[in-house]
């Protein structure tokens, strides 16, 4: 046996495969649970066993080394391996759980949707961890599913993608956000043309491939709105509606949040627009994971109580029903 076999166990394996994943000592430590001084000896250990130092330092943070990036892929490899052979029949017990689940969500989903998943996550797990990631433009969610980074991704697709399961979560209706004064805040003024006249406030994609529900609707129709505001999160364009002529257009259960804090006003979108559909995503590899499925059932729980709360909107199917 070589000295690096001697220095390598399991737990400098998974520490190796999240310095990787998270290019920070301090990041890493709070994902694993440890403190800092403790990954960093670890960091020290696998510098020592492979000859390399891993992460380097360049301008805006660490980066792992090219050998990092295939010791990564190796160790997910062995990771996956020893835990199914560890793995016996699985039984998840959430109120003994000490296991810790990540989702990611992009940031139009309303507060309230995630204050009750995190009441009843703390109320039936109250050992486990909850770590929310943001979708952002330029994150692969689909690669951090398929690796086991994220548990579930949470948004809306007028095309879901295609090579994972995923089920509805809340089906709600699209709603035009503006200042009070704006003339078109009167009842029944929001038709297609007025729409299509009005300047609008859009929040930029989270992904390169995604399109807006609107933009791909009116695409349908051959027409394009005014974007005169570009705007990189959902929770900022209340804020400029209430004091401009700009429109904003999201779903009712985002937009009624604001109306009891903001001079704003919400109106129905013009007929004929779509409703917007939330999805909850995953990979394959955890389908029949008791735990996962735990996670499904509480999200849609969740989902239908939202939607039952709005009228007009709609919950989907159980967790595990493919859409």
């Amino acid at each position: 046996m070589t000295r690096s076999q001697d220095l390598v166990d399991i737990h400098l394996l998974r520490v190796l495969a999240v310095l990787v994943a998270e290019r920070s000592v301090s990041r890493a430590a709070v994902r694993m649970n440890q403190t800092q001084p403790a990954v960093s000896a670890a960091l020290r250990r696998l510098r020592d066993a492979f000859g390399d130092p891993i992460l380097v330092r360049e301008r805006g943070g660490m980066v792992p080394t090219a050998r990092a990036l295939q010791l990564r892929d190796s160790a997910r490899e062995v990771l996956g391996e020893i835990d199914r052979m560890l793995a016996g029949p699985e039984r998840f017990e959430p109120a003994s759980s000490t296991m810790t689940f990540t989702i990611a969500t992009p940031d139009y989903l309303a507060a309230s949707f995630m204050a009750e998943v995190v009441a009843r996550f703390r109320a039936e797990a109250p050992q486990a961890r909850l770590l929310v990631h943001p979708l952002t433009p330029g994150y692969d969610y689909e690669r951090a599913l398929a690796q086991g980074e994220l548990d579930i991704v949470i948004g809306n697709w007028p095309l879901p993608p295609e090579r994972m399961h995923l089920s509805l979560l809340i089906e709600d209706e699209l709603v035009c956000m503006m200042s009070p004064r704006n003339p078109l805040a009167a009842p029944d003024a929001m038709t297609l043309p007025r729409y299509l006249a009005a300047v609008h406030v859009v929040p930029t994609p989270f992904a390169k491939s995604h399109r807006a529900v609107v933009d791909s609707h009116l695409a349908g129709l051959r027409q394009t709105r005014d974007a005169r505001v570009f705007v990189p999160y959902y929770a900022m364009a209340p804020y400029l509606v209430a004091q401009s002529d700009l429109v904003f257009t999201t779903a009712r259960h985002f937009a009624e949040q604001f109306t009891r804090s903001l001079p704003v006003v919400c109106v129905a979108a013009p007929e004929g627009f779509p409703r917007m559909r939330f999805y909850q995503l995953w990979h394959e590899r955890s389908q029949h994971q008791g735990a996962h499925r735990w996670l499904r059932g509480l999200l849609s729980t969740v989902g239908g109580h939202l939607a039952q709360a709005a009228p007009g909107s709609a919950s989907g199917p159980p967790a595990d029903e493919d859409v």
